[in-house]
């Protein structure tokens, strides 16, 4: 405490040695009519300071609900099942409600995909920058209004200080997602989750929103999850990725590894979509069919339906993750053939 009885900023220099973020066997479960419903599935990954995980896979793969769960925001329809989620060695899933929320800000943060509905409409984007400093370090309105302008300062807002009277609803898509990365940093956490934070940017403003995001990961030695479905987004920011499928994780492993080497054939089948070499007027080539509905899984393997390698086994097993490579794993029975196609 400072001698004006107010506390002192949380800084990567005066804040203990993070290890970041370990999820182990999550799994999540949504009730609905027809039933409990599990919508993510023995999911594991970690994350280091410093470094970027995405999690990439089409939409309704489980990759936002693994956040929601690990952040402590499901809707009361989903429960967390199973598995743990260990930030800085700390099980966050077996914690409190109230402990939960201490940790929002210093310990976890999350960028949503739509900033116009994440704000608070009613109120100035000062007083909601300010917030998290007038709770969590208890200064006063003018100590906080400051570092609200720091803030805005350092994601690239012009004249902060006349704009903090502005209301949401007053700044462009790509300003308002600015502002949305200042109040998830604005307590250097150790995890930043970023939900597909480009949505509805053009290709510019995309460009500059994930600029800031790798700067503000590096200066302040952030874990960062980026979940999103755009390949070129992750080969770009990434250090490693998890490659989710019908709630699973199928494939996981260093960006540069999985993506010169996929194992297994739905991250094969998302990285041949990609219209890199193609002729104009060529057919584009993309993955049949769709994901199986949640409530109705198949046994086996839940790609078999749209896999071209598709085999008896595969009907009846369900493969679960195994090395591929140093750091790579794949959940494929025939991942080995994939490596010589």
């Amino acid at each position: 405490m400072s001698s004006t009885g107010t506390a002192e900023p949380t800084t990567a220099a005066t804040r203990p040695a993070r290890k970041g973020l370990e999820v182990e066997g999550l799994t999540v479960e949504l009730r609905t009519p027809r039933g409990e419903m599990r919508v993510v599935d023995d999911v594991s990954f970690s994350v280091r300071p410093g470094e970027t995980l995405a999690l990439l896979g089409e939409s309704g793969c489980g990759k936002s609900m693994t956040a929601l769960a690990v952040s402590g925001l499901l809707d009361p329809v989903a429960q967390v099942a199973g598995g743990q989620a260990r930030l800085d060695g700390t099980d966050v899933l077996a914690l409190s409600r109230r402990a939960r929320r201490r940790l929002a800000g210093p310990g976890m943060a999350i960028v949503f995909q739509d900033a116009l509905t994440a704000l608070n409409p009613v109120q100035t984007v000062g007083a909601q920058l300010s917030e998290p400093f007038r709770i969590h370090e208890r200064l006063s309105r003018r100590q906080a209004r400051e570092r609200a302008v720091e803030l805005m300062e350092r994601v690239g807002i012009p004249e902060p200080r006349t704009r903090l009277r502005a209301y949401p609803h007053q700044f462009s898509g790509g300003m308002r997602q600015r502002l949305l990365i200042a109040m998830a940093v604005a307590l250097n956490p150790t995890v930043l989750i970023a939900d597909e934070p480009t949505t509805a940017l053009d290709v510019t403003v995309q460009a500059q929103i994930m600029a800031l995001l790798r700067d503000l990961r590096a200066e302040r030695q952030m874990a960062l999850i980026l979940i999103t479905h755009d390949l070129a987004v992750v080969a770009e920011e990434a250090d490693h990725v998890a490659v989710m499928y019908a709630g699973k994780v199928v494939e996981t492993g260093p960006v540069a590894e999985v993506f010169a080497h996929p194992r297994h054939p739905y991250t094969r089948g998302l990285l041949d979509s990609v219209p890199v070499h193609v002729e104009r007027g060529a057919q584009l080539r993309s993955i049949p069919g769709s994901p199986p509905e949640l409530h109705a899984i198949p046994a086996g393997c839940a790609f078999q339906a749209r896999c071209p390698m598709v085999r008896e086994l595969c009907l009846t097993t369900r493969p679960a993750l195994r090395p591929a490579a140093a750091g790579h794993e794949a959940a494929c029975h025939f991942s080995e053939e994939l490596a010589h196609v």
